[in-house]
């Protein structure tokens, strides 16, 4: 039975991981999120125009959503509204510029001489136009927006002269209200990845063999799995997947440690799909000691407080509530449940980033709060988010429980992208 199990896991992952072999389908929908999500962001952040410099080797963290991603010489890329009516347009040295019209992303493509500045020629078409502010990609709080380099901050406002430059602003908030939403062609990409995501997760549990295999073992069949398939690390390499069979160790890599009977062993683990998107779910097993047949009464316990951690979390979630609201939603159940207090938000946004731009769902509890957990939930955001339950194990080193899903954000509230786990895997001791 179990190796017919194994069979059936393995030819679904086969189905499910096919499909990312496809060709990308990024180029349609960055176009699509161009066109109908970047009008409204430049709108609701009340911005003129949005300016974005592009260069080979060092390039900005979002090229690749403004279609500057093969930038060689310097390309200025502008966005903004005029004449109530949105403009896409790129400044590209010559030859690139022939490339970028064939893609047919923008809306103009000026091909600048290769011994001319991008920068400088984009500058005059700014100081023709006259905006009121220029949003540039340099901020303090969001890494994603802030891409300029020093020296081509200098290029521009030398470039701009000092009127001008006193109108660059952060593009913090376009950014945010751009990224934050997810189209529904892209939650789909996602909720496959999940699905593929947590599976081999499972499959990972069935190779464990207690007081032989390694937690740096579990972490290994996984990137094999991600290597079979093509697909890229969610986050950091070294960190991921972070299997551990042992006390909590945070974002971590997995060690050396041999799996025990006894033991509740946390994977999380998340995979890039089409370079592009990433998820991030963990999913919890129980070693059943020798002499047992269901996980004990105690570690029952702390799996079912968690998943009514997760829950309440999960109805907090709707269009509207604050991203501190739906952990303080979580907290109120750890604290009625008896959890050791933790240091980490309930949730976080996840879409083409792991720890993604969106509302921060933290914050209740903590020192200091992230402005982001004072923002609002909307239709179409994406969240990984997690129930926790901490105790203390025998040697008084603290464990937890964190089941962690994604969702999406509905006009009624949230929405799993796959099923969650309500059972704990149980590995048989020999």
């Amino acid at each position: 039975m179990k190796v017919l199990s194994v069979l059936l896991l393995t030819l679904l992952s086969f189905c499910v991981f096919a499909q990312f072999s496809d060709p990308s389908p990024w180029p349609e929908i960055r176009k699509k999120r161009i066109a109908t999500l970047l009008p409204s962001a430049l709108k609701a952040s009340k911005v003129d125009a949005w300016l974005v410099i592009c260069r080979e080797n060092n390039n900005d963290p979002l090229a690749s959503h403004v279609g500057c991603e093969n930038a060689g010489q310097t390309a200025v890329f502008l966005f903004f509204h005029h004449k109530q009516k949105f403009h896409s347009m790129a400044f590209s040295p010559a030859g690139e510029a022939t490339a970028l019209n064939d893609v047919n992303l923008l809306n103009e493509v000026v091909a600048v001489d290769r011994n001319a500045s991008a920068i400088h020629i984009a500058a005059d078409f700014i100081r023709e136009k006259n905006f009121s502010n220029i949003a540039i990609n340099m901020s303090s709080k969001n890494a994603q927006a802030d891409g300029i380099s020093f020296t081509q901050y200098q290029q521009l406002t030398k470039a701009l002269g000092e009127t001008l430059s006193q109108r660059l602003t952060s593009s913090d908030e376009i950014i945010y209200q751009w990224l934050s939403i997810k189209l529904p062609e892209e939650i789909e990409i996602m909720r496959k990845a999940a699905a593929l995501t947590a599976q081999w997760q499972i499959e990972a549990y069935s190779q464990i063999t207690p007081g032989v295999t390694t937690d740096a073992d579990v972490a290994r069949f996984l990137k094999a799995k991600m290597r079979e398939a093509g697909v890229r690390d969610g986050w950091a390499a070294e960190q991921n997947p972070n299997v551990n069979s042992g006390t909590d160790r945070g974002h971590s890599h997995a060690t050396d440690k041999v799996i025990q009977p006894g033991d509740v062993i946390q994977t999380d683990f998340g995979i890039r799909v089409y370079d592009k998107w990433v998820t991030d779910i963990q999913r919890f097993a129980y070693v059943l000691k020798k002499n047992e047949s269901q996980v004990p009464a105690d570690i029952q316990g702390y799996w079912e407080n968690a998943k009514q951690g997760r829950q309440a979390a999960f109805l907090a979630m709707k269009p509207g509530v604050k991203g501190i609201d739906v952990d303080a939603a979580q907290r109120k159940v750890m604290a009625e449940t008896g959890s050791l207090p933790l240091m980490w938000s309930t949730g976080h946004p996840v879409g083409y980033v792991a720890h993604d731009t969106g509302p921060n769902l933290g914050g209740s509890s903590a020192v200091s709060v992230r402005p982001a957990s004072q923002r609002l939930l909307a239709k179409g955001m994406t969240f990984a988010f997690d129930g926790f339950y901490s105790w203390l194990l025998a040697d008084g080193q603290p464990k937890t429980i964190s089941v962690e899903e994604m969702v999406q954000i509905t006009d009624s509230g949230a929405e799993f992208l796959i099923p969650p786990q309500l059972d704990l895997v149980l590995i048989k001791s020999n």
